[in-house]
């Protein structure tokens, strides 16, 4: 007698979970790609990586509609569920850690040592060619506040070195962490002051941000303020913070050496 094997049926959402968090990956990849090198402008660039992260959600959607049937009905594909899961999860998990910094960091885009009187960005013709142009607008009071809130650590550097001797220290810092340096301007003239303007680059889609170094001579020494502004969107999530911290870190470290 012959006995008839019925195999549970495999469940539809767990057969597609992983193909579409597949091409979530390839299409977020891509677009990481063309804007890190710019073969496509910013706008249909960060499009086409939002398409991307839409289609991992779905992904990950199906995979919890896989398990609630797998659960329900007993069905086959948990693997193939778990997999797709996976996948989405690697596509959504940077993104889902920018978006915990976007709630717990305030929706500011330039910070700078100086709230009160924060460095002027040059337009010469040099740093303007080099901005394509731009002039970082300025920063209404109640972001200042925001800044001031949030970043209590920012604060300006105080060297007891004279201004002639601390300018080359805020030129090698520059230099050291890789920034693009576009103009340099040593302390003299009037008012004694020097500057410098560069450009640094986000880590992964490495998309241009602003920076400008005011070294101005004090009494006792030289003050060093730094100003660094983001060129897109409202929300640095805390990028232009951590550059003037690593700047102050990087000045404070080589004015020590040099004592």
């Amino acid at each position: 007698m012959r006995r008839l094997i019925i195999e549970e049926p495999y469940s539809r959402p767990a057969r597609w979970s992983p193909m579409v968090a597949w091409f979530a990956l390839v299409v977020t990849a891509l677009s990481t790609l063309l804007i890190r090198f710019g073969r496509i402008d910013y706008q249909s660039g960060f499009i086409a990586l939002g398409l991307g992260l839409a289609i991992a959600l779905l992904a990950a959607g199906l995979s919890f509609l896989a398990f609630v049937r797998i659960w329900q009905e007993g069905r086959r594909g948990l693997g193939s569920a778990i997999k797709g899961l996976v996948l989405a999860a690697l596509v959504l998990g940077y993104p889902a850690y920018m978006g915990l910094k976007a709630v717990t960091l305030p929706a500011i885009n330039d910070v700078s040592t100086d709230t009160d009187d924060p460095p002027a960005f040059s337009r010469s013709h040099a740093a303007l060619t080099a901005r394509d142009g731009r002039i970082p607008p300025d920063v209404p009071p109640e972001e200042r506040e925001l800044q001031r809130e949030a970043y209590v650590q920012i604060a300006p550097l105080s060297l007891d070195i004279p201004p002639e001797d601390a300018f080359p220290l805020v030129r090698k810092a520059a230099e050291n962490l890789g920034w693009k340096i576009i103009e340099a301007v040593p302390p003299g003239g009037r008012t004694g002051a020097g500057r410098l303007e560069a450009i640094d680059y986000t880590r992964i889609l490495k998309i241009p941000e602003d920076i400008t170094v005011r070294v101005r001579p004090r009494v006792d020494g030289t003050r060093i303020d730094i100003r660094s502004a983001s060129r897109i969107g409202h929300h640095d999530f805390g990028t232009n913070a951590k550059r003037i911290r690593a700047f102050l870190d990087e000045a404070s470290n080589l004015a020590l050496a040099v004592k």
